[in-house]
């Protein structure tokens, strides 16, 4: 049997509209961000204007369409939809804010705490021994393993590079230098009980993590009390998480590992756009 991909005479591309829920200031914004580095790099004239491209990246983004499908409904080929998106990636990973500058700002606005959490970004499993490392026997499943501080109210002020999905939180904290950066800000942190052991000051604490109840150790109502009081506290970290899986792209990476933590960043700052409006 002799297969065909020639495409019947009467039939043509189908293509449909759907809602962007995206603000039209963070379209402006990513146009303008493109029009200064086009004109940075002396680019040459581009058919579609900064506004279009954005329209397009954002909804790759947003909704997780698949390359060759939008560059089907735009007329343009494939490659050319992932230059725009890897391009508009790297711009607005550069305005993802430094780890020491973020907790600066925070103190600076008189606050007091941060919020800390690591989640699990799935991923498409590879093969080769390389991606065991990206298995997360906790989730069951393959990813990449990353770190977000929040604000006292849960809104997003820095995320971590990407990392295996087998890495502990408590790793990944020493990697950043997360309790030296806090110190120097003069900020405190409440995370969960996964952060047990990132401080072991017990006179002057910087990073709370509550009480683990052991098998010949059985938490008093105070502890439990102190617990639930911590579990209060620490409700907006998951809402930050929350705006930030809004992106559909999240829901299981199909882009280079390599590449992750530049989308990761530049998600942050359109989350920020986004919920700060």
């Amino acid at each position: 049997m002799t297969r065909t991909y020639e495409r019947a005479e009467d039939s043509c591309p189908l293509v449909y509209q759907c809602r962007l829920p995206v603000s039209t200031s963070t379209v402006n914004h990513l146009a303008d961000l493109l029009r200064r580095h086009l004109k940075a790099i002396r680019s040459r004239w581009r058919a579609p204007p900064p506004g279009r491209i954005a329209v397009i990246v954002l909804a790759v983004l947003r909704h997780d369409q698949r390359l060759a499908d939008m560059a089907g409904g735009n007329n343009v080929s494939e490659s050319t939809v992932r230059r725009w998106r890897d391009e508009v990636i790297v711009l607005l990973a550069a305005q993802a804010p430094r780890l020491d500058r973020a907790l600066k700002k925070i103190a600076k606005r008189g606050g007091e705490v941060v919020l800390i959490d690591g989640t699990l970004i799935r991923t498409q499993r590879r093969t080769g021994r390389a991606d065991r490392r990206n298995y997360s026997g906790k989730h069951r499943s393959h990813g990449l393993h990353f770190l977000a501080l929040t604000d006292e109210r849960g809104r997003l002020i820095w995320v971590s590079a990407a990392r295996p999905g087998s890495t502990h939180d408590t790793t990944a904290a020493r990697h950043d230098h997360i309790l030296a950066h806090l110190r120097a800000a003069g900020l405190g942190a409440l995370a969960d009980l996964g952060f047990r052991g990132l401080d072991n000051d017990i006179r002057d604490p910087v990073i709370v993590t509550g009480y683990a109840a052991t098998r010949t150790h059985k938490l008093t109502p105070g502890q439990k009390e102190a617990n639930r009081v911590l579990a209060v506290g620490r409700a907006p970290v998951e809402h930050g998480f929350a705006h930030l899986k809004n992106w559909r792209i999240l829901t299981k990476l199909r882009t280079d590992p390599a590449r992750a933590t530049h989308l990761l960043r530049a998600l942050l700052v359109l989350t920020n756009l986004e919920v700060n409006r």
